[in-house]
This record gives C-alpha cells, structure tokens and sequence, in this order.
C-alpha cells in the first residue's frame, strides 16, 4: 500500500476534556522533585504559590480521571492519513515544548477546559518515524492558556522508507551554546528511588516507569523514570538560577530526551544564558546530564525566563 506522510499533516485529534485541582498540582510539583522547602511549589497557602508552568504536560494522559487508568488501553493508535498503522508500544517520547501563554488557576473549577490536538509535523528516517503533535490547553471560553508540541519517535515505523520532513509549526529551537564558554550556572539534583512511583499518580501510568520485568523486557534494565519528571527536574533548575526561584518567570522550555534516566539517579543540569529572547525573555540554552550512567539524559534544551530586570523593559 502506498502512504503519503504530507497528508497527515493539519490532521485533528479529537478535542480531549480534562479537569484539575490543587491536589493535582501539588502532587504534580513533588513528582518533578519539588523540596519541601519550596514553598511556592508544594504548599498552596504560600502566598507567592503558583501552579508549576509544566504541569499541563500531564492533563493529556489524565483527561478528566482522578483514578488510575489503563495506559495502554487509553492510548490505542487511531488511524492517521498518510501513514502505516503504528505500533503503541515501540512508541517513545522523543522532543517536548511548552509555551506557556497564561498563567494556569490553581483549580479549573469544573469542566469546560480542553485540549486541541493536531498533527504538525512528520519527520521519517532509516529508524523511524516522528510524528509532532501541537496541543493546546484552552479554558471554557476558547481561550488558549498553553501550547505544546510533542514528539513521538515510532521505532521501525516506515512509510516511504527514505528521508521525509515536512512541519508547519516549529517550537523554540536552540542555540548551542560556545563549545569554549563554561555553563553560567550548574545544579545538581539527586532523583528518589519513589519518583516514578509518584510522579505515575499525575496520571502517566504506562507500566514501564513501574514495572522492572517491563523495563527489563524492553532493554532498560528495570523501570525508567518519565522522561517529562526529568524536564521538570531542568525547568525547575532553570527556575531557581535565572528567574529568581519564581514558577512564573519561566515562559517556554523545550528539549530532546536522549537517554533514560532511572528512580534513584544524580542529574546535572547545565544552564547557558545566551542573550536576550521574545518578549523581553533570556535565552537560556541548557543540558541535563545522568551522572549515574554518564549518559545525556536531555539534550538541545533551550528556555525563555522572564527575570526581575527583564520584566522591566
């Protein structure tokens, strides 16, 4: 059968309901590694508390559910034009951005908010397919409040079975930074051996972040850590050295996952401020480093974050 890849592109999602509360989003913030010392994060009477800006990472698993729900049931492969039938579980996350455009209620306050979903860019190579997803968190009105853009990596997946690309809306892309400039900040945060058992409860429950056969069955060696539990680990690193430890001063983060990063495991994150950025921003480039396997855990970071003397101009 011949595909066509180009035709999936515009290719709409069924709109997906979701609903949240201050719960959530505090155990969202422990789930990332929030401290209990972070008060702004994990205590919602702190009077400078604010939802974390990547919280809606996880509203397109959770949907509307406050109980656990059958990952692999809920995550079925619809039919895409242009494309071959995928396989869900050689599906990995390979790319996420966030733009956040209005700061999140701690509480949605019942139904009404939804999530927009349309293919936006295909990308085919000798291992695959990525598929590029924008997903939009709009409020009962309509009015969006953040963009995502996730990409999926289909292993083996072919469709033309030669190189293809093709996007109609790119996220923030990075600059790397000098090869001869030092980082202008380094932190170093230690994951939990329970953090995937705690960040799964935001509402990923896919088995293989739990379940050590799983992983061990898919070449991992045991259960791995979400791969968005480390981005949040970089987002709040990004957070405390250039916004001034301020949720709200992060306005974009995106980056590449390159490598899995297992419960228990030391993280480095390298953080470049490369100049100015949109809307009165710093550009940040950043890199996060498993220094338990030595490995690149997150790679081609790059942040927008609103500081003190930036959102004066």
């Amino acid at each position: 059968m011949a595909y066509d890849p180009a035709k999936a592109i515009g290719h709409s999602v069924p709109d997906k309901a979701t609903r949240w509360n201050r719960r959530d989003v505090l155990l969202y913030a422990v789930g990332i590694g929030a401290k209990a010392t972070d008060l702004n994060m994990v205590y919602e009477l702190d009077p400078n508390f604010s939802v974390f800006p990547t919280f809606a990472t996880v509203l397109n698993f959770r949907g509307t559910s406050q109980d656990v729900i059958d990952f692999n049931g809920a995550f079925k492969a619809s039919p895409i034009p242009g494309l071959p039938p995928l396989e869900p579980s050689r599906v990995l996350h390979a790319t996420m951005s966030v733009e956040i455009l209005r700061e999140l209620p701690p509480d949605s306050n019942g139904d009404g908010w939804k999530l927009t979903n349309r293919i936006i860019g295909i990308h085919e190579n000798r291992s695959g397919i990525i598929i590029e997803n924008e997903i939009m968190l709009v409020d009962p009105n309509g009015t969006p409040y953040t963009r995502m853009i996730s990409g999926s990596f289909n292993i083996g997946a072919k469709a033309l079975g030669k190189p293809f690309s093709k996007a109609i809306i790119r996220p923030p892309q990075a600059k790397l930074p000098p090869k001869d400039k030092a980082p202008d900040h380094v932190v170093r945060d230690g994951t939990t051996f329970e953090q995937a058992a705690v960040y799964r409860l935001s509402g990923d429950y896919n088995p293989l972040h739990i379940d050590p056969a799983i992983g061990k069955r898919a070449g991992f060696g045991g259960a791995i850590l979400h791969g968005l539990s480390t981005y949040g680990t970089a987002a709040r690193a990004i957070i405390a050295k250039v916004g001034g430890g301020d949720p709200r001063s992060l306005k974009a983060i995106g980056g590449r996952f390159t490598s899995p990063v297992k419960p228990g495991d030391s993280l480095e994150i390298s953080i470049w401020e490369m100049g100015p950025g949109p809307n009165g921003t710093v550009e940040v480039a950043f890199a996060c480093k498993d220094l338990t396997s030595g490995k690149m855990a997150i790679s081609n970071g790059v942040a927008h974050v609103a500081t003190k003397a930036s959102s004066r101009l």
